[in-house]
């Protein structure tokens, strides 16, 4: 009996939310399918990011997703994923085909934003992801700060709504 090899479906990340004047660059694993399903960066309700960026830079986090991200962006702070292309069956990162992952061209990326000197990374599979395909010492060559964050996701319930916002003010503005 022979069994089809079927190919692996691969999710497709965005791209950044950027323009040439971001400071800070928040960086995320890979969008989660709701994330996907609605083509927007946190695009779950249920993650906290948006409700996390509302508080600190003080608009509502009901606003059209494009006034969002225009609302960052004027506060320098970009948004992207390190995650160009993998297999993820379902949202959990812990769930990532390691095997399948292709990352986003960061040369570029830091060689058109210029004006970066902190990476926020949205939890630790973000950070571990980078380190593995970039190295420990990529932002640091660049004079870029690095700065791991309590992930933004409901499937991290270890720190409080109240803890997360504490640590992301922090980070945003050291």
């Amino acid at each position: 009996m022979c069994a089809l090899d079927q190919k692996k479906q691969l999710d497709t990340a965005f791209s950044a939310v950027s323009d040439s004047q971001i400071h800070t660059l928040v960086l995320g694993s890979m969008p989660s399918q709701l994330s996907l399903q609605n083509n927007q960066y946190y695009g779950n309700p249920q993650n906290a990011f948006w409700k996390i960026m509302a508080m600190l830079f003080e608009f509502s986090d009901q606003l059209p997703y494009h006034e969002r991200t225009a609302l960052l962006l004027r506060r320098g702070v970009g948004i992207w994923d390190v995650i160009a292309e993998c297999h993820r069956p379902g949202s959990m990162d812990s769930a990532i085909d390691t095997s399948s992952v292709q990352v986003n061209d960061f040369g570029i990326f830091f060689a058109q934003h210029r004006l970066i000197r902190k990476v926020l990374f949205n939890g630790q599979a973000a950070y571990k992801t980078f380190n593995k395909h970039l190295g420990k010492t990529y932002l640091v060559e660049k004079s870029i700060d690095a700065h791991v964050l309590p992930s933004t996701s409901p499937a991290y319930a270890a720190l409080s709504f109240e803890g997360k916002c504490d640590v992301w003010r922090e980070a945003l503005s050291a």
